[in-house]
């Protein structure tokens, strides 16, 4: 699949941040100078996005959705909508820095769910998996479990042992 380039001038793109402005506006029954009031931006602002002489930022983008009443949302090839993860300030390593996203976070961890236990050392607060294969197999286990309308057909998947 190609790389393709936005074109503010055609309103055509693989995310047409124009023509969405427009439609919500219409929808909001808004003139470009309550839009730009309620997104806390200027008019001209405004009138060149929807003219195609300015490609809104992401962050501007956002702004103008919320003050037409609509909110970004990232779906799926099946119009699924991801969830945010939560940004929680108590699971933090001892430096401070977030988990890296793709690792189960675990609080409080039980016997047996860190590393360590083996080795007779301490638990922390909170720790994860580390073996990729045995989080996306539990994962997978959660998910049938817990969907049980989704995944009625599909076979059981394996017990995953701690």
């Amino acid at each position: 699949m190609g790389r393709h380039r936005e074109d503010p001038r055609s309103g055509r793109s693989p995310f047409p941040a124009i023509g969405l402005i427009r439609a919500a506006r219409r929808r909001a029954d808004l003139s470009q100078r309550e839009l730009a009031r309620g997104a806390g931006l200027h008019p001209s602002t405004v009138g060149r996005i929807e003219a195609g002489e300015l490609v809104p930022s992401l962050a501007t983008f956002n702004l103008l959705m919320i003050a037409t009443g609509f909110y970004l949302a990232v779906v799926d090839e099946e119009g699924a909508v991801l969830i945010p993860m939560d940004d929680r300030e108590d699971l933090r390593d001892g430096a401070g820095r977030r988990y890296p996203s793709h690792l189960d976070v675990i609080p409080d961890p039980e016997p047996g769910e860190w590393w360590a236990d083996i080795y007779g050392l301490a638990r922390p607060p909170e720790t994860f998996h580390r073996d990729r294969a045995r989080r996306d197999a539990q994962r997978r286990r959660s998910q049938w479990e817990v969907r049980v309308q989704k995944y009625r057909h599909d076979p059981e998947p394996p017990e995953v042992s701690y």
